[in-house]
């Protein structure tokens, strides 16, 4: 075929042309599996990026990421010319000239290559075909990729092709801003904006030249020239790149001289970034959304999809200011307690033996310095060499001298919490804490945690006893109680509860005002009247959802619950009976701003409206009886416009655990204090109760949140019932009188009047503890 043309030159020509067509249609289709995989047309009008998702609180504030590659494209318009700039110049000055390959440059490489004096020759529009389509990874090679040298003119040839498809498909405007949204600028940041975010903490649009050269100068080597790790090259590289601005004649001289001599000026005190994988709220969420991912089949770590939780910013900033001044103050009384002492306790208060060994066992350092030495002997010699470090405190990182042990018995004596608050009707979660800092305390105490719940439970007892026919008018008597019942073992036991204070006042109080003082001994009647399993079937119907054993104690909080459980079983009962499942997300966006779903929480009757109102009724009994254990909230300024608040304290055995419940018109909220290891605790109820160490957290959240009526939570009195209540309810307790050398109370017996509704209630000033 070819020898029809006589002219020799013309011939090796058209035989070289029908060659490279050829090999171009063999590498295009990938024939026999030789050349790897190329991308198709369909790649090239849709490229495939994997863009990170954005969380947003409900009032728009961006809280955080979720990314395998930190991505966030952003259009030409919002770049700043002086990146553009910086770019053309380093690395394709011809880069407005060819048609995405340029053979000019390939040919000056070339003949610098061969004069010592190379060059790089690949366009930006080949690096974004490379970055694009990853065609240097494994999986883009065929069978002859695997031979050295042949493999990279395949990989060449590829990023030729598909740079000339890109230039037919996009402008130059598209190509460049397309590059610099794909491109690497190392610590997981991808695309200009992250980039700009991460080291200057601004937006691209208003990066100086300074700036724009450090980033353009990071691409030649983005662990070589990072600013954070190697600032002294980065200085360097951005010089060079600054040197290129003033050869195309993009600065001046004069600019040069100015710009060249100024440091890097990094900014790396963006919130977004130290939030961005550190947060229970972004771990909360992500955890929400793994069914809805999996049913829809969306990543959320590469969909490029905005995310609105119902969290609102404004709260859950006063709820962590005030978290974070009630836990130092309570942490120094934790640190006072025991200071000069081993804290770790047993149930006897014996210190417990090789606690913090154990305890470091089962850290990662330990195993690998195991495998280092061999020896458990020598191990433990490595953790107790002092070294300088810093460590998490309340004032701040504290840089300290001391070992791992020490270290580790530091972070194992500190206080932790879990703080929720929802709105009751909508299931909306409003704030979410998970704990006091989420570096060094991965684990979530909203949700994931589980303690014992003290009195909080009570109110399931007495609203299991309104369910049975009761009243909150209806009295039992303070009195000692024995019950027998069969344990798990099979065998007969006697369970005997006692009063916090181990007193018995041997007088009839109605169920509001039992349950107002918190006491044992009538909450252990009444549950066995109804029946522990009864008291059972009521938590769990309400919205308890963790297993709990049907024991005596069941109504005094025997069990281990999560603040999540808590706050959605109260919100049951200001709800009218409605269990409200939290929702923590609203809506969520795809990358063209459409919205592709919503989120409404499900609602269903489980009790009674009449009960549902007069549990509510009873809340507030524990701040409006006498003795309520909930009184304490009087020191705060939330009662005034006859405000109503209703709310529980709980406390665990030897103060493990401390609790409240708040209940409002517009907000149900729990907060949770305790230890991660439960044997370091407080050691009286001066110190360590409910209404000592969670009460005054929620106390001043309130306090401080009525004083921002715009957010939505104000002052009033509870909803009225909805339905007729047919129970009598409204039996004021005795005026109580306390002798002040004692603790003796002395009740007026004829004020136990359940027909006098207007008596003036007196609170007597001895709060006995709850429990």
């Amino acid at each position: 075929m070819f020898r029809r043309i006589k002219n020799k030159f013309l011939r090796y020509l058209v035989i070289a042309i029908y060659l490279i067509i050829l090999f171009t249609c063999a590498v295009q289709i990938n024939f026999l599996g030789l050349f790897g995989y190329s991308p198709t047309k369909k790649d090239i009008v849709l490229p495939n990026l994997n863009v990170s998702s954005e969380l947003y609180t409900a009032d728009s504030v961006l809280i955080g990421r979720y990314f395998k590659e930190d991505r966030d494209p952003v259009p030409y318009d919002s770049i700043s010319p002086n990146v553009l700039e910086a770019l053309v110049a380093t690395e394709d000055v011809r880069f407005y000239k060819h048609n995405g390959v340029d053979f000019y440059g390939v040919v000056a490489g070339a003949f610098g290559a061969i004069s010592g004096n190379g060059r790089g020759a690949s366009t930006i529009t080949q690096q974004l075909a490379k970055n694009l389509y990853r065609t240097r990874y494994a999986q883009s090679q065929g069978l002859l990729g695997k031979i050295p040298g042949v493999n990279i003119l395949i990989t060449k040839y590829k990023e030729w092709m598909t740079a000339y498809k890109l230039e037919q498909r996009y402008s130059k405007q598209e190509i460049i801003t397309m590059y610099l949204n794909t491109v690497s600028f190392s610590n997981n940041a991808y695309g200009i904006k992250s980039a700009s975010i991460r080291y200057f903490n601004k937006m691209p649009s208003a990066l100086t030249v300074n700036e724009s050269a450090v980033l353009i100068g990071m691409l030649k080597a983005t662990t070589m020239y990072n600013p954070t790790r190697n600032p002294k090259n980065a200085f360097n590289r951005r010089n060079v790149v600054l040197g290129q601005m003033l050869k195309e004649e993009y600065i001046t001289q004069a600019e040069f001289d100015l710009y060249s001599k100024e440091p890097l000026n990094l900014n790396l005190n963006n919130q977004e970034n130290k939030t961005s994988n550190d947060s229970y709220l972004r771990s909360a969420v992500e955890k929400w959304l793994e069914k809805w991912s999996e049913e829809n089949e969306i990543d959320i770590y590469t969909a490029g999809l905005k995310i609105y939780t119902t969290i609102d910013s404004r709260m859950q900033q006063i709820a962590q200011d005030v978290m974070e001044e009630q836990m130092k103050v309570l942490q120094n009384r934790l640190d006072n307690i025991w200071r000069g002492q081993e804290p770790w306790r047993d149930k006897k208060g014996d210190v417990i033996v090789d606690f913090l060994p154990n305890n470091a066992r089962k850290l990662p350092i330990y195993k690998s310095l195991l495998e280092k030495y061999g020896n458990e002997e020598a191990v433990f010699a490595e953790l107790n060499k002092p070294k300088e470090m810093e460590i998490f405190t309340w004032d701040g990182m504290e840089k300290v001298t001391m070992s791992s042990m020490d270290s580790l018995a530091h972070y194992l004596t500190m206080l932790n919490t879990g703080i929720m608050a929802m709105d009751p009707y909508s299931g909306e979660v409003k704030v979410w804490i998970g704990g006091i800092n989420h570096d060094y305390y991965k684990f979530d105490h909203v949700n994931q945690a589980k303690r014992q719940a003290g009195s909080t439970f009570k109110p399931f007892a007495y609203l299991a006893a309104l369910e049975s026919g009761l009243s909150p008018c209806d009295t039992y008597e303070d009195k000692p109680i024995s019950i027998s019942f069969v344990n798990k073992q099979g065998e007969n036991e006697i369970w005997e509860p006692k009063n916090a204070d181990w007193n018995f006042s041997h007088q009839n109080m109605s169920l509001r005002w039992a349950m107002a003082r918190s006491l044992n001994s009538i909450t252990a009647q009444v549950t066995q009247d109804v029946g522990w399993d009864k008291v059972v079937e009521v938590a769990h119907r309400v919205g308890i959802e963790s297993p709990l054993e049907s024991v005596p104690s069941v109504g005094l909080g025997s069990n281990d619950v999560s603040v999540f459980e808590m706050v959605r079983a109260y919100g049951t009962m200001m709800n009218q009976g409605k269990k409200t499942d939290p929702i923590l997300v609203s809506k969520i966006l795809n990358s063209d701003g459409e919205t592709i779903a919503t989120f409404k929480t499900k609602q269903e009757e489980v009790i009674d409206p009449e009960n549902a109102w007069l549990m509510t009724y009873m809340l507030r009994g524990t701040i409006e009886e006498p003795g309520g254990t909930s009184q304490a909230l009087w020191e705060w300024d939330l009662f005034k416009d006859e405000n109503q608040i209703g709310g529980k304290t709980g406390t665990s055995s030897d103060y493990v655990d401390g609790w409240y419940m708040g209940v409002t018109k517009d907000l149900v909220a729990g907060v949770w204090v305790g230890c991660d290891e439960q044997s370091v605790h407080f050691t009286s109820s001066s110190n360590g109760e409910g209404s000592k160490t969670a009460l005054p957290i929620y106390a001043k959240f309130m306090e401080e949140l009525y004083k921002r009526p715009e957010l939505g939570v104000t002052l009033g009195k509870f909803p009225e019932p909805t339905v007729e209540i047919t129970k009598k309810y409204n039996c004021p307790s005795p005026r109580i009188r306390v002798q002040q050398d004692t603790t003796n109370f002395e009740v007026d017996e004829n004020l136990f009047d359940d027909s006098t509704e207007n008596l003036e209630e007196e609170s007597t000033t001895v709060n006995p503890p709850e429990e």
